[in-house]
């Protein structure tokens, strides 16, 4: 059983290695562009979809998105809290509690 573990392991962490290189390309391609924060040039651009989002919210438009949209948003709203609260967990050093 081990001997044959340890024969089979390595044509298995080739082959691993060998199928996540054309994968792990393609999330870096995305990653730099989707990560990076937003450049000085795009501002403008940001500051008008704020302005819409706001737009958006007095005049009650929100309630007229398809619920797909709103589905895909509500994501993006959880993962956006999510990422600030494991922020928070790291900036403070621990899950609970601040140190004092």
């Amino acid at each position: 059983m081990a001997s044959s573990l340890s024969t089979k392991l390595p044509n298995l962490i080739k082959g691993m290695v060998t199928n996540g290189q054309p994968k792990l390309a393609v999330f870096m391609k995305y990653a730099k562009v989707e990560l990076a924060p937003p450049k000085m040039s795009e501002m403008p651009e940001v500051m008008a979809g704020f302005g819409k989002l706001m737009r958006s919210a007095k005049s009650g438009a929100w309630k007229q998105v398809p619920v797909k949209e709103a589905w895909l948003n509500s994501l993006i709203a959880a993962e956006i809290y999510f990422c600030f609260c494991i922020g928070e967990c790291i900036g403070k050093g621990s899950l609970l509690g601040y140190q004092v």
